[in-house]
């Protein structure tokens, strides 16, 4: 039996998949701060015997937490002679140009941390001037009278020639045994010294928490006798090991999101559609991401907290590229200074959480405003309310101020929610280049189905698919995957110049070095996987395009091959093209895939039951229509092949599917629900 758990900022989900096929979902409450706590209630609550469990994987919120409420370790910096202010220089483009008062963001290693040493390589990678080791002994003295927990060590052409990285990294360690230290080396392997250090730091900051979390996990799961293969959820749609998990926890950061996509990449696969927007909402935030021709858009240029207001703290690990809001089901509505509505980012969270979940909820949120317009039934959460109480949260809290009617008040949340995800999926789709027209959305979390159908019918979509387990996907795409690995170094070479004898040493190498590590983790070779990309850019400019690598000799047929590929994906990212242009490549990319063994999804076999699947005739509030009485069904007892046509309400215990006229649905032969949109026909 494989078993995947999701902590996510709300709930903590759970995915079994047995043997012969069968699902089980389930959703607990996450257990804040005792996260591990909650993935066992999970597991106990489903029922699962944890001896059967063949394999577990793991997805968590933990490092990202830790990052954003500034929760990490006491971390210092170790630097090459005249580098310690790299964090505090940063980049000079702001994304606001015009803000006079514009701050850099403050850098997570304070100046009095952040310490040089005399050694310096040339930028081929040569030694210039010797590490000196006695400086290196100072520094671990003095941040053992500082009480440091933590150490990033970040010199000049490491990724080219990390000697000197290696050997100040074991000498801290041997001085400072139980402090945990990161070596830029160890997570990035690119050049841009601002972002590879920032790297390095925030791999450093981040590592004590992570590590002490997944020994923890590791030993309750010891302690339910769960004795199978234990894997960590990865943010490039991978997963790894709890070893080295803990050695690099930065590339977790985005575990349970890129879960998501994987999963929706695979789900479409399975079904034939290659074009998807994934699309997820959950509690907290709302998330999508754009697949294109099967597969995911993953580069290592990725950021924490950039807006347009704020440059955000850069990350050089290979993420799966998501666009995320803070809109969820428990974000809080409310009126701002200005007297207009607002709708999040603030959440609720699991606890107390929105009003209807019976908790102490106080303010009202986007999950209430969707009980109230009849999208959702107070029988389907575990503890009852009042409608009673609802509505006098609304009346008091927004309603009187905008003198408006309390269901008026709640279609104005949905909306407001609608407007701000559509924000999101034209970011990710439009902004790039794409057309959402040629696209089909796939919407999972609990919130998702809720919105979904509102966001395609604005975006012209023409299909929209809820895949089984829809609340708890990003589980289920965990149990989708195999280990995967990323090799990412800076070659910085024109294609001109190219030698084929050293440029396929170089992809030798490192394929080398990625099957060792596979096999060190109990990998055969005929189970390893290689798939190989190349960071292209025109001669002179700042940035690349990622071009997909053919072939395992270089010659005149793969050089023309690459650079047709990356003239047209330089026209369909920029709108244009230099075809006399020198080109050059930065990076190869190698990714090493440890295929898991899975067994094969099984078609469903559940035929109509006895039972109608209608559940009641209900009063919803639509944006257009208005009130409309609509059939609600249940879709547990819906067959396949069964079709429905909107106006209806499809609910399941932890989510619900709107549908709207000129809308309408089939299930699958593996329990999705396949809702096609009729635009500009007549209601």
């Amino acid at each position: 039996m494989r078993v995947a758990t999701d902590i996510g900022g709300t709930f903590t989900d759970m995915v079994s998949l047995s043997k012969t096929g069968d699902i089980q979902t389930i959703k607990t409450d996450t257990t804040v701060p005792n996260y591990e706590q909650g993935v066992i209630n999970v597991i106990q609550a489903s029922g699962v015997n944890p001896k059967e469990i063949d394999m577990f994987i793991h997805g968590s919120t933990v490092v990202i937490n830790t990052l954003t409420e500034r929760k990490g370790a006491k971390t210092a910096l170790i630097t090459t002679k005249g580098f310690r202010d790299v964090l505090e220089i940063a980049r000079g483009n702001r994304p606001d140009l015009f803000n006079l008062r514009y701050k850099k963001p403050i850098p997570f290693v304070e100046r009095y941390l952040r310490q040089e040493v005399e050694e310096r390589l040339d930028y081929q990678g040569n030694i210039i001037t010797p590490l000196h080791k006695n400086n290196v002994k100072e520094i671990a003295a003095y941040f053992k009278e500082r009480e440091v927990e933590a150490v990033a060590i970040a010199y000049l052409y490491a990724y080219i020639n990390p000697q000197h990285e290696i050997e100040t990294k074991e000498i801290i360690q041997a001085l400072l045994p139980d402090v945990k230290v990161t070596a830029s080396h160890e997570v990035a392997r690119e050049w841009r010294e601002y972002e590879r250090t920032n790297t390095a730091v925030l791999n450093a900051y981040v590592k004590p928490t992570a590590s002490t979390y997944l020994q923890k996990l590791n030993n309750k799961l010891n302690e339910i006798h769960l004795k199978g293969n234990k894997y960590v959820m990865q943010s490039n749609g991978g997963t790894t090991n709890f070893q080295h998990a803990e050695e690099t926890p930065i590339n977790i950061i985005e575990s349970g999101p890129a879960a998501g996509v994987y999963g929706a990449a695979v789900l479409g696969e399975m079904i034939g559609e290659k074009n998807i927007i994934a699309f997820d909402v959950g509690g907290t935030t709302a998330k999508c991401s754009l697949i294109d021709n099967g597969e995911m858009k993953v580069d290592s240029d990725y950021y924490i907290e950039k807006n347009d207001k704020n440059a955000g703290y850069p990350i050089k690990v290979p993420v799966v590229d998501i666009i995320e809001i803070g809109n969820g089901g428990g974000s809080i509505a409310s009126i701002d200074k200005t007297g207009a509505l607002k709708v999040g980012p603030k959440s609720a969270g699991a606890s107390p959480g929105p009003i209807a979940y019976g908790k102490g909820g106080k303010s009202p949120t986007t999950t209430d405003a969707n009980l109230l317009t009849g999208r959702l039934s107070l029988d389907n959460f575990e503890h009852k309310t009042e409608i009673a109480t609802i509505k006098a949260a609304f009346q008091e809290k927004i309603a009187d101020s905008l003198s408006m009617e309390v269901e008026d008040v709640a279609l104005g949340i949905i909306r407001l929610a609608n407007s701000n995800m559509l924000q999101a999926l034209k970011l990710i789709s439009v902004r790039k280049g794409y057309d959402p027209r040629d696209f089909t959305l796939v919407a999972y979390g609990g919130g998702g189905p809720l919105h979904a159908t509102a966001l395609a019918k604005e975006l012209g979509i023409k299909k929209v698919i809820i895949p089984i387990a829809s609340s708890v996907f990003s589980a289920w795409g965990m149990l989708m995957t195999d280990v995967r690995n990323d090799y990412i170094h800076t070659f910085n070479i024109a294609l001109s110049n190219i030698k084929s004898d050293s440029f396929d040493a170089k992809w030798r190498d490192l394929e080398l070095v990625a099957t060792s590590s596979l096999i060190e983790d109990g990998f055969s070779e005929e189970t390893i996987v290689f798939s190989k990309s190349v960071d292209m850019r025109y001669k002179g400019q700042e940035h690349t395009v990622k071009v997909p690598y053919p072939a395992e000799v270089w010659n005149k047929q793969v050089k023309r091959q690459i650079s047709d590929t990356f003239h047209q994906l330089h026209e369909n990212k920029y709108d244009y093209k230099l075809i006399d242009n020198e080109m050059e490549i930065v990076n190869i990319h190698l990714t090493a895939f440890g295929k898991l063994k899975k067994d094969p999804l099984q078609k469903r076999t559940f035929h109509q039951s006895d039972k109608t699947p209608i559940i009641e005739k209900r009063n919803v509030l639509f944006e257009e229509e208005g009130w409309l009485s609509v059939n609600v069904y249940d879709r547990n007892l819906l067959a396949l092949g069964h079709t429905v046509q909107g106006p209806a309400i499809v609910e399941e215990v932890t989510s619900s599917t709107i549908l709207y006229p000129n809308q309408s649905l089939i299930v699958d032969d593996f329990g999705n629900l396949i809702i096609t949109l009729h635009h500009g026909e007549g209601k």
